[in-house]
C-alpha cells in the first residue's frame, strides 16, 4: 500500500512570524507542509440518519407514498434526485426535491449530531499541518448548515457530487486521503488518485467497501487520529 503526502512550498527566507494561510471557511493552517484530507458528510462525519429518513418520509407522504425506514436506509448517501425518482414519477421529482430541501433545513439539521471522533479527527489533521475538505452528495447549503450545527469547520466545502463525480473536486483541492462510509466515496477517491479510507458507520459493508477500493477500513472515526499519526508523512 502506497501512502503519500503533499509537501508544499518551503520558504528559503530568514524565519519571521509564522506564515498562515486561510481557506474560504476562515480556518488557518500552516503552509510549510500540507496534507489534505477529504471527508464525506452524511454517516461519515455526522449521524444524519434520523433527520434524512424523517425528511424523506415527510416529503414522500405529500404524494401519498409511505416508505419504511429500513427501506430508505440504503439510499442515504445517494443523490437526492435518484432517491426520490425511485418512488415518484419523473414529473414530480423536482417539486419533491425543493420540498425536501426546505424541510431538511427546517427540521433535520437540528437533530444531526457529529459522530464520536469527528472533532478529534479534524483536530489531528490540523495538528499535522493539514487541511480539511468536505465533499458531499448533499446540497451545498445543507452541508454548511450541518457543519455549523455540529461545530465542525472545513477549509473547503463542495456539495452535489456523488461517486466518481467526486473525483474532480478531490483532485482540484489536492486531496491526499478521502474518508467516507459509502461505496461511492471509495470510487471517487480511487478515481482522484487519493487514498480511500472507509468507516463502517454507513450503509455499505466491509466487503463492498474493499471491492470499491478502500485500502484502510476503520470501525469509526474514533480510530482515525491514531491511524493518521501512524501514517508515514512522505510514504
Amino acid at each position: 500500500m502506497v501512502l503519500r503526502a503533499v509537501i508544499g512550498p518551503v520558504s528559503t527566507r530568514p524565519p519571521t512570524a509564522p506564515n498562515r494561510h486561510f481557506g474560504r471557511a476562515g480556518v488557518g493552517y500552516p503552509r510549510a507542509v500540507v496534507l489534505t484530507v477529504g471527508f464525506d458528510l452524511d454517516m461519515t462525519l455526522v449521524d444524519s440518519r434520523a433527520g434524512i429518513v424523517a425528511t424523506l418520509q415527510h416529503t414522500l407522504a405529500r404524494y401519498a407514498v409511505s416508505v419504511a425506514e429500513d427501506e430508505l436506509w440504503p439510499h442515504i448517501g445517494h443523490p437526492l434526485p435518484a432517491t426520490l425518482a425511485a418512488y415518484l414519477p419523473e414529473a414530480l421529482v423536482q417539486e419533491a426535491i425543493d420540498a425536501y430541501r426546505a424541510e431538511y433545513l427546517n427540521s433535520a439539521v437540528r437533530v444531526t449530531t457529529a459522530f464520536p471522533g469527528a472533532a478529534e479527527s479534524l483536530a489531528a489533521i490540523r495538528r499535522a499541518g493539514g487541511r480539511v475538505v468536505v465533499v458531499s452528495a448533499k446540497h451545498a447549503p445543507a452541508v454548511h448548515a450541518v457543519l455549523a450545527q455540529v461545530g465542525l469547520a472545513a477549509d473547503e466545502v463542495v456539495g452535489d457530487l456523488f461517486g466518481h463525480d467526486k473525483a474532480s473536486a478531490l483532485a482540484e483541492h489536492g486531496v491526499d486521503v478521502y474518508v467516507g462510509d459509502h461505496v461511492g466515496d471509495m470510487q471517487g477517491a480511487v478515481a482522484a488518485g487519493a487514498q480511500a479510507v472507509a468507516v463502517l458507520t454507513g450503509p455499505s459493508d466491509r466487503a463492498s467497501l474493499e471491492e470499491a477500493g478502500a485500502t484502510v477500513i476503520l470501525d469509526s472515526l474514533s480510530a482515525f487520529p491514531a491511524w493518521l499519526s501512524s501514517r508515514p508523512l512522505g510514504g
